[in-house]
């Protein structure tokens, strides 16, 4: 196996990054370093732009010696201020350095040097800097290669790098107020006063073909003014607050999940105002389908605009010929995007990578949740096609063989090998351990295909096109039927996660089968069987589902996706056993979830390790994971949606709310959430629950939605298409 598969195979798990790390994110700009504020370019750290490494060397040294780390004053996702003393020469420190770092487009770092001592003093002060413009992939994956002839030129108070590349430019300039440029950094003198500060700005802008990026924090400027600022500040203000919750953990749970979605936002530069969600924080500040669809469906309470900038980004993209070396087939919605100049997944110099046998269906899922909600009607008719697109992907592309069900199957050996959310080369075993191989149906890609029929039938139904209604609801009803012959294991008492390339089924007892219950695809004489399996010893440990059984033999609690815990993976099984009335069943792992992010200091990691509850005090975490991660932010939101049972119809005039929420939560009242083109108010206390602040022709159905289902056939045209 060459080295570039082996990156490629890796390619879902993120670099290891050390305890001791800060890491910065706006928008497609991160940062991450060490807790002193210095970045070293063997280790996964840097300044990346664009999913490349701009800054690889940044090391500030005061009078030739390094600063001790005193502390790091966190402020908000795009800045913070790191502090440390200058080590004495003499008996006692007299030198305090601090520096506050602002993310934009680029990066700004303020030194202030402040003298404690009775006399006046002359410093040199030191910048190393270094670019090496290397690839996020190969930073995080600690294969860094020379990419090219980088170049440095001191330019008066600025040294500028740039990295030639075949037609390939990207540059970097890095100025300080009052420095002397060298090829490798900055120098500066500082004179201080008895009791005295000195001050010095460098602004490190990124360049793109010869043009600098635009930047947002310029000298003379307040931070506060800046453009991340203002959306930050916009986002908080629009949001809806949790104005009064007992359970003080929770309200630190769901604040951060606030935070963390709102640092994870990313603005299409072809059309700023379209807000999607990157997938996580360092590694993956990119479009990525799968988790961005995920992530913006579960943000939803929090906000719409996250879903519905998503979907019309992920449009934009969506495939329109056939291209082994990208994946891309007509109406196939995209994996991931990426700007760097060695991006292995999508061929040479590629920016957008198709391999996913998901997106596609549940972009149409997203779209009909926008449409529930009453969100943008307008807009959603405008992606209705796109939804048709997509449709026409799966019967075309997605289903390989014509037996109804969606394959999937890397087309070149740089793809990835598989293309559900459980993507590791490792990810889809059978029982014993041995490794499925593709064409691979998942159940849960089936399952979002079915849901993406229902939504569809729902759309023809609204529009008045019955006989469009017709035709999607018997799909979804045929593939209901052929789903629960071929993928159910009557042996066993579970779904198989899938059918191999012989259409043998996958028999591992795995989470996949979760989603299954959230999407309605599973016969309600086998959900309970279902529900059961999820809540055994072998697959609950406490804190959450793992993903795979305790029991089979690919188990290991440490493992990426065989036998960790994912906690959006634990979100939809909640809300699947919440939908099929497992009321027990569904706080459970909602409370387990919850419990974990508490543990977590209110932060969820992207994943952590499977241990059982009775291990340890405390869930372990997995050494790898992203954190901010878009979905595991979610998850909270979503679990506190399960707990609550509510469910708008928007079309139908109707919201669903019957809420199971927990005693221990105590009271919870939410403030400013948008339905029907309304910000209004949800409060739980007790028994007794209120929705004010919704039109009057709205009606609250104080009974939980049943599961999405399709029945067979149906000729009125009052029935709706999925007997709800």
């Amino acid at each position: 196996m060459t080295d570039e598969l082996n990156a490629v195979v890796e390619e879902t798990e993120p670099a290891v990054l050390a305890a001791a790390t800060v890491t910065l994110v706006e928008g497609p700009t991160f940062c991450v370093s060490g807790t002193s504020g210095d970045m070293e370019a063997e280790v996964p750290q840097g300044l990346f732009f664009r999913d490349m490494r701009v800054v690889s060397d940044w090391q500030v040294r005061v009078d030739g010696r390094r600063p001790h780390h005193l502390t790091v004053l966190s402020q908000n996702p795009y800045s913070t201020t790191f502090v440390s003393r200058v080590p004495p020469r003499g008996a006692q420190s007299e030198l305090l350095l601090e520096r506050r770092r602002y993310l934009g487009e680029g990066m700004r770092e303020d030194l202030r040097l402040r003298n404690l001592s009775t006399r006046p003093m002359t410093v040199p002060v030191s910048l190393k800097v270094g670019a090496d413009f290397a690839d996020v992939f190969a930073v995080k994956e600690g294969r860094v290669r020379g990419t090219g002839e980088v170049g440095a030129t001191p330019v008066g108070e600025a040294v500028e790098f740039v990295l030639h590349s075949g037609d390939f430019l990207r540059g970097v300039r890095v100025e300080g107020s009052g420095a002397t440029a060298r090829p490798d950094g900055l120098d500066f003198l500082a004179e201080l006063p008895a009791h005295g500060e000195w001050h010095a700005t460098v602004l490190v802008r990124p360049g793109v073909e010869g043009e600098e990026a635009g930047g947002v924090f310029h000298p003379g400027t307040e931070p506060g003014e800046s453009g991340p600022a203002r959306r930050l500040r916009a986002w908080r203000e629009n949001a809806p607050r949790v104005t009064d919750i007992e359970d003080p953990e929770l309200h630190r749970t769901l604040r951060r999940s606030l935070e963390d979605l709102g640092a994870l936002r990313i603005f299409d530069p072809r059309n700023p105002g379209h807000t999607a969600v990157a997938a996580g924080a360092p590694w993956f500040m990119a479009l990525f389908g799968r988790d961005s669809l995920l992530s913006s469906y579960m943000a939803l309470p929090l906000d719409q605009t996250l879903a519905l900038g998503t979907l019309q980004t992920l449009a934009r993209d969506q495939g329109s010929k056939v291209d082994p070396d990208t994946e891309e087939q007509p109406g196939r919605i995209l994996h991931e995007t990426r700007f760097g100049l060695n991006f292995p997944l999508a061929g040479s110099r590629g920016s957008v990578y198709y391999g996913t046998a998901d997106a596609t269906p549940l972009f149409v899922i997203v779209l009909g949740e926008l449409s529930r909600w009453g969100i943008a009607p307008d807009e959603v008719e405008a992606l209705l096609p796109h939804a048709d697109r997509a449709l026409q992907w799966i019967e075309e592309y997605g289903d390989r063989d014509g037996d109804g069900f969606v394959e999937y199957q890397r087309m070149t050996g740089n793809g990835l090998l598989n293309q559900g959310w459980k993507d590791s080369y490792d990810g889809i075993n059978f029982a014993d351990g041995r490794l499925a191989e593709p064409p691979i149906a998942l159940c849960e890609v089936q399952s979002y295909v079915y849901a993406a029929y229902v939504v569809r039938s729902h759309f023809a139904q609204e529009a008045g096109d019955l006989k469009a209604a017709e035709h999607w609801a018997q799909r979804a009803a045929a593939l209901k039927k052929a789903f629960n012959e071929q993928f159910w294991l009557p042996e066993r008492g579970w779904y198989a996660v899938g059918l191999d390339r012989d259409k043998r089924p996958i028999d591992a007892l795995a989470s996949n089968m979760g989603h299954c219950l959230w999407t309605g695809i599973a016969d309600r004489d086998k959900a309970e069987q279902v529900a059961e399996r999820l809540l055994s010893p072998e697959m609950f440990t406490g804190w959450g589902v793992r993903t795979l059984a305790s029991t089979m033999g690919a188990y290991n609690p440490m493992s990426y996706h065989n036998g960790s815990i994912w906690p959006h993976d634990n979100a939809l099984i909640a809300t699947g056993l919440m939908r099929y009335g497992f009321v027990e069943e569904a706080t459970r792992v909602a409370t387990g979830i919850l419990d974990a992010a508490e543990a977590f200091g209110g932060r969820l990691p992207e994943l952590f390790c499977g241990f059982d509850r009775s291990d340890y005090d405390a869930p372990l975490p997995y050494p790898t994971s992203c954190s901010p991660q878009a979905w595991a932010a979610a998850s909270p939101v979503q679990l506190v949606r399960a707990l609550l049972r509510i469910d708008p119809w928007m079309s139908h005039g109707q919201i669903w709310m019957a809420p199971a929420w927990p005693a221990r939560y105590g009271r919870l009242r939410i403030h400013n959430i948008s339905l029907a083109g309304r910000s209004v108010d949800l409060e739980v206390d007790g028994e007794s629950t209120r929705i004010t602040g919704l039109p009057d022709d709205i009606e609250i159905v104080h009974q939980p939605r049943r599961p999405l289902s399709a029945p067979p056939s149906h000729h009125a045209s009052d029935q709706s298409p999925t007997g709800e």
